[in-house]
């Protein structure tokens, strides 16, 4: 009997030994991730507000490229026993003739006129015809308003006066007569025909929507805003607004703005929303100056966990002499709450996971979790096998490490987004400048798979045409 308990006694101490001397493998459940809303979301839409501004000299020009050469032809003389073919001679100029708000373009068209003109009679059955041929130079001054419809930029325009130059004098029944009086009543003929050619040549340049279209795809290819977060910005327009069209000074002033919706994505590069045939086109009265923009910053949890794991990175965690290091860090979602599970190594190794409310700290840009506690089934352990972790000092710590900043993201992306609006040119002759104010936080929302932070941007945005070919 006294053996027995020699054995026993030797067999306690030995554990007692054991116990002190090694660490204790921590044996937890997992508290496995419940089935929460999927990855969808009601984001906030975004509203972009994008004036612009086109210089007359770009229409101008791109007028000059669509109306060329030969702009009327009348080749049937027996109607009205005139025949004329009219050229534009050199490059049409265009200016802003009005100083208010609502100006009209003015064009000037020099031309070149060959005018046939037939003389003569029938007596008797007999034709008896003089055809003479004249050259005319001289200079069309045409008046337009201007208006968007269908995004294309549409005028009607007028013959506000013609004027010859010194033309040589034909001798019609014994008295000699200008060539440019008979001219004129013909040029009644083709008013329509250069107003038309002017209307057509403006309308066919001036087409914004191909131009409006390819830059709004190209905006709205996700771009990566922070290399280390894998943070990517997608931008996808649900609706385009615009004003009517205006002439202030020497450019064509249009007032656009953009539906969207806007979010920031954590990890690889998303694909894009960008869909031409979904996008509605509205014209408006009024559009508002600001850019009100809510981006949706979605962090998965995967990702949040790498971020969040190197805030554990050679920190211990203890009392007197045990301590523990976190080796990982790992989250998810279950009963409305952030699981956080901890790899520990040290006095003790396993898994013990804790529970809290994510909350954001706008001074400090920072996601954090509120009543962190551990699960019940990790209190329950850790009450027999290692008490001390369960000390509020060492959660207290434990809580410090559990941050998830996305200053530096905000930031980034800020950046990121300002040199799109710092003269950013997607297209020969088009510029995009701004300015953003700060980025505040709107709410936060939790799915099976992401942290969701949604987030408010104001600012403005102009976008100029100088130079466009």
């Amino acid at each position: 009997m006294a053996q027995n308990k020699t054995i026993i006694y030797s067999l306690f101490i030995l554990l007692f030994i054991s116990s002190c001397s090694s660490t204790n493998q921590l044996s937890t459940l997992k508290p496995e991730p419940d089935d929460a809303t999927p990855l969808t979301y009601q984001s906030t839409p975004s509203f972009i507000n994008l004036p612009i501004t086109v210089q007359i000299k770009d229409i101008e020009n791109q007028t000059n490229t669509h109306l060329k050469g030969l702009i009327y032809e009348d080749n049937d003389i027996t109607d009205d026993d005139i025949e004329m073919k009219v050229w534009k001679t050199a490059s049409i100029q265009m200016r802003n003739v009005s100083k208010n708000s609502n100006g009209k373009l003015e064009t000037v068209l020099p031309l070149k006129a060959l005018i046939k003109y037939r003389i003569g009679t029938e007596r008797l059955g007999l034709k008896m015809y003089d055809v003479r041929e004249f050259n005319l130079t001289g200079t069309v001054i045409l008046n337009s308003d201007v208006a968007l419809n269908n995004w294309k930029l549409r005028t009607k325009t007028e013959i506000k006066s013609l004027v010859w130059t010194e033309s040589p004098t034909m001798t019609v029944f014994g008295k000699n007569m200008p060539i440019t009086y008979l001219a004129n009543p013909a040029i009644s003929l083709f008013k329509s025909d250069i107003t038309t050619s002017i209307d057509s040549a403006i309308e066919k340049a001036m087409d914004f929507k191909p131009n409006v279209l390819a830059a709004l795809e190209q905006i709205c290819t996700p771009f990566l805003m922070n290399e280390d977060y894998e943070s990517w910005l997608r931008i996808a327009p649900t609706e385009i607004y615009s004003t009517e069209a205006s002439i202030k000074k020497d450019a064509f002033m249009l007032e656009m703005g953009v539906k969207c919706t806007m979010e920031t994505i954590i990890g690889k590069q998303p694909e894009s929303k960008f869909n031409a045939a979904n996008i509605a086109i509205k014209p408006v009265s009024k559009i508002p100056k600001q850019v009100n923009a809510s981006i949706a910053a979605i962090s998965t949890y995967s990702a949040a966990s790498k971020i969040m794991s190197k805030n554990f990175v050679g920190q211990e965690f203890g009392s007197g002499g045990k301590k523990v290091l976190v080796k990982n860090v790992q989250l998810w979602h279950k009963n409305g709450k952030m699981i956080i599970a901890l790899d520990l190594s040290g006095s003790i190794n396993g898994a013990i996971y804790l529970s809290g409310f994510p909350q954001y700290n706008s001074a400090t840009k920072e996601l954090y979790f509120d009543q962190l506690d551990y699960v019940l089934d990790t209190k329950n352990k850790l009450t027999r096998t290692a008490n001390w972790l369960m000390q509020g000092y060492i959660l207290k710590k434990i809580q410090e490490s559990c941050r998830y900043s996305i200053a530096p993201n905000l930031e980034e992306g800020k950046q990121t987004m300002l040199t799109y609006l710092n003269n950013y040119s997607p297209m020969k002759g088009v510029f995009v400048n701004g300015k953003l104010n700060e980025i505040t936080f709107d709410k936060l929302k939790l799915t099976n798979q992401a942290i969701i932070a949604f987030l408010k941007i104001n600012g403005t945005v102009n976008i100029s045409v100088d130079g466009l070919e």
